[in-house]
């Protein structure tokens, strides 16, 4: 297959004009295929020669202008139209086209529940060529007007409002001038519950074996998605620019959710069977804001070229998470009241959960700037690479730093100057600093070269300088005294930063050491290197960054860091929290904090933690990173027990039922910590954990996981669990259990399955992989380590690039942390049968296990 690269797609769009697509789908002629009909109205500008993309399962027919052409021309996915004349063109294209079961293309998806079959699109990046022929790049724009034909009792949504016309035949609305990686399909026998709003049918859309889960729920989904609508409206200027809004929760779905315009795409894990937590309520209201926001960022304005992919994702994140912040709803959710902003600590979330995933990408070999230059982005294999923490959670961190230093009234005029400059048409990076340049006298273009263009993260240092007081004054007034705030930058962007500082109060109840806090300031770095001169006292803690507004690692001067290690509980603000717990990861993976001062901190001040989401991102991180793949072998047993009891202090602390998210949070991790079994065999033998909560399919494969990893469960055990949950879920739940099982069969057994079979679902291949690799069980994994590389390469190359980046990132030997496995693997980047998406991962897995050698290789040498 040949990828598309820039200079092509410059000189097609410089030829062609494509007017409309008129596509007919007929859905019912199989299980493996389905039929494709295509006609393409366009106008060559000039006399030449082009192509347009299909990969068919078999070209029956190609026609242009009347006259038939030969379909043993189809070079890989491209067929050649030569020789064009000038002037407007009719392409018609007859093809039987190939499900996937890979989430690429059409997807299709038999449930086991109930034997209902489902398929929809996911036309990202090449994928549209799979489902029917088109000119596939972004900036040929063009109408699309669909027909489907399906099976009797299903329904289907588009781009549209679709109507049934009986017989099976549906007719989807035309859309307005979108990208061709923006149309969408989905049929099935879906559950819907519609509404509508601002004069728009709206609806939402499940499987039907997942209607009871949905209709629990459709309320908080329907309240935030009109409200996240009418605040979209109060914000831009521009409407929304489509007929209706549907949201589709869809089965094996490989990205969180997709922007199609008029139908948005989610996996349907956010249509949650079992608890979870408001946190993760949370998650799922900001990915339907994050996509709401698409419809005007990506689907109204669409980037001209994949360099500007950020255009796209980072003001989708940026505004997902700000807009959601802001809303209000008609009816109490969970624990907000009706009335106020459901979510408030939103940016909480964003902190913890996406800023070190954009930070550790920044940090990789394989970082690139949010904006890259155009040549860096040469074809559509580069550009894919580009889906990572840096064009999500880093951009969205520059715009809000942009947004502290050029004011939002100024930021949002810029924004809808460039809707309305744009508006179904594409944009460049140039162009959106030029538009954000016009409503404000600051120097933009200059911000952007510093902040797009670059890579690598900043380090910001603070010195603090104080005379020693005379006598102790209460909250740092007194004595006419000063001290003196100097802040170092290791990097080169302009930051402006809000400085905390904080006092011990006296006679408060808080968690341990409880803070006061004395002022907050705005400093702008690098300054002119004099030292701020501030009143009173030295405060007890002064925290760079604080309100988390800017992009950077920070580090605290020693004062303060003693003073986080006895009162990080005690700091009153959340957000504050996140920040000092951030420096607290930063220096764990940069070997300046040891591993086992994280966990003693996590044991201080967990128990005393009231917001979830810095809860789940602390265990979250002990657990994966520090116990797993940072603590040397010498100090393993002692860690796990210190994670052991912290979640078991978490679970004896929510024994009042009072904080039932929390207590969520404490049972996961006790069960993924658990080195003995009794336990867990108890609570799966009752149905329930001792004094709640009752097992829910999730908690139950989650103990049944762990117990197969401990050699306290069989086949036999898990077929039974299974029986009782045939459900898409169980069967992955079935899946990591039998990978994850400590003998010499089940591992052959996955192994197989992964790397040989290659009939696994994309959600099959990924538990698979999650259950093989288990630290614990090196004996009977270290073979695999060598095999990985060349198996990982040749699935990748059979399979294509979704699978092999859920290979690199599922199934790469993460706990073989020794410089054998290493070096193994750098070895593996000189084959040149690697594809790019599978290499980009193994860059980045390599990368980590180095930084993980290096944080070990400092500990030993602390020791």
């Amino acid at each position: 297959m040949s990828v598309l690269t820039r200079d092509e797609a410059q000189t097609r769009a410089q030829i062609l004009d494509v007017e409309r697509y008129t596509i007919a789908l007929d859905l019912t002629t199989g299980d493996e295929t389905f039929d494709s009909r295509t006609v393409i109205r366009f106008t060559a500008r000039a006399a030449g020669d082009t192509f347009v993309e299909v990969k068919p399962a078999t070209l029956r027919s190609i026609s242009l202008d009347g006259q038939p052409l030969d379909p043993a021309l189809l070079d890989g996915n491209r067929y050649p139209l030569t020789a064009l004349a000038a002037g407007p063109h009719e392409l018609h294209i007859d093809a039987a086209m190939r499900y996937s079961r890979t989430g690429e293309g059409m997807h299709r998806f038999t449930d086991p529940t109930d034997g209902e079959t489902y398929v929809y699109t996911q036309l990202f990046m090449d994928d549209i060529q799979r489902v029917f022929a088109a000119f596939d790049q972004p900036d040929l724009k063009s109408v699309f007007s669909i027909d489907v034909t399906a099976p009797e009792g299903w329904t289907v949504l588009g781009n549209g409002v679709a109507e049934h016309a009986g017989e099976g035949r549906w007719t989807i609305a035309a859309t307005p001038l979108v990208s061709t990686y923006l149309v969408a399909v989905a049929a099935g026998p879906w559950h819907s519950v519609t509404t509508e709003h601002a004069g728009l049918p709206f609806g939402i859309h499940c499987r039907r074996s997942l209607a009871p889960y949905l209709d629990a729920d459709a309320d908080e989904i329907l309240d935030i998605t009109r409200a996240l609508y009418d605040r979209y409206h109060e914000k831009f200027d521009e409407p929304y620019p489509f007929d209706s809004y549907d949201q589709a929760f869809v089965p094996e779905f490989n990205a969180g959710a997709m922007e199609n315009p008029g139908l948005v795409t989610f996996r349907d894990e956010f249509i949650y069977r079992s608890a979870v937590t408001d946190t993760e309520r949370q998650t799922r209201a900001m990915v339907i804001a994050h996509e709401m926001a698409h419809m005007w960022f990506g689907d109204l304005v669409t980037l001209t070229w994949w360099d500007d992919i950020w255009l796209n994702e980072s003001f989708a994140e940026y505004m997902g998470y700000q807009t959601l912040t802001e809303i209000t709803l008609p009816r109490a959710l969970h624990s907000g009241s009706a009335g106020e902003a459901p979510f408030p600590d939103t940016w909480v979330d964003f902190g913890v959960a996406r800023k070190g995933w954009g930070y550790d990408a920044d940090q990789r070999p394989s970082t690139h700037p949010v904006a890259p230059d155009p040549d860096a982005v040469p074809d559509t294999a580069s550009a894919l690479l580009n889906f990572d923490g840096i064009s999500y959670a880093k951009g969205a961190s520059a715009l809000r730093q942009l947004v502290a230093w050029l004011g939002e009234k100024d930021f949002l005029a810029g924004i809808n100057t460039h809707f309305a400059r744009h508006k179904f048409a594409n944009a460049t990076l140039a162009d959106f600093i030029d538009n954000l340049a016009s409503a404000t006298d600051r120097d933009v273009h200059a911000w952007a070269e510093q902040w797009l263009r670059t890579t690598g993260v900043d380090t910001l240092t603070a010195e603090i300088a104080a005379p020693e007081p005379a006598e102790p004054a209460p909250n740092g007034n007194g004595n006419g005294q000063t001290w003196a705030l100097a802040v170092t930058r290791d990097g080169s962007r302009p930051h402006r930063i809000t400085v905390g500082t904080y006092d011990h109060a006296l006679g408060a109840q808080g968690g341990p050491g409880h803070l006061a806090p004395r002022d907050r300031f705005e400093l702008d770095v690098p300054g002119d290197g004099t030292p701020t001169i501030r009143p009173g006292r030295r405060p007890a803690l002064v925290v760079l960054n604080d309100g988390d507004l800017t992009y950077a690692k920070v580090r605290l001067d020693t004062a303060s860091w003693d003073t986080v290690l006895t009162s990080l509980s005690g700091i009153p603000d959340a957000l504050t929290r996140a920040v000092v717990w951030n420096t607290a990861r930063d220096m764990v993976r940069d070997a300046q904090l040891p591993p086992a001062t994280y966990l003693a901190a996590a044991r201080t001040h967990l128990p005393h933690e009231t917001d979830l989401a810095l809860v789940q991102g602390v265990l979250s991180f002990a657990a994966g990173q520090v116990v797993d793949r940072y603590t040397i072998p010498e100090d393993l047993s002692a860690a796990r027990a210190t994670l052991t009891d912290l979640c078991r202090d978490l679970i004896r602390r929510t024994e009042d039922g009072s904080r039932p998210g929390l207590r969520l949070i404490a049972v996961r991790h006790f069960i993924d910590a658990a080195t003995q079994p009794d336990t867990l065999r108890t609570w799966l033998d009752e149905g329930t954990v001792h004094g709640g909560p009752e097992l829910d399919p999730e908690l139950r494969w989650r103990i049944l996981t762990r117990l197969a990893v401990l050699g306290a469960t069989d086949e036999a055990a898990i077929a039974t669990v299974l029986a009782a949950d045939p459900s898409a879920t169980g069967r992955e739940g079935a899946a990591r259990c039998r990978a994850a099982l400590p003998t010499a069969e089940a591992k052959a057994a996955a192994w197989d399955a992964l790397f040989t079979d290659d009939t696994l679902s994309n959600y099959l291949f990924t538990a698979t992989a999650q259950g093989f690799w288990q630290p614990g069980q090196e004996e009977l994994t270290d073979d695999y380590v060598a095999r990985f590389y060349p198996d990982a390469i040749a699935l990748a190359a059979r399979r294509g690039p979704a699978i092999a980046e859920a290979a690199g990132r599922y199934a790469f030997p993460a706990y073989a942390v020794d410089p054998m496995s290493l070096g193994t693997g750098t070895r593996a980047l000189e084959d040149p049968a690697l594809i790019p998406a599978l290499r980009r991962k193994l860059v980045d897995q390599l990368d980590d296990l180095r930084r993980a050698l290096a944080v070990r290789s400092a500990v030993a040498l602390a020791d």
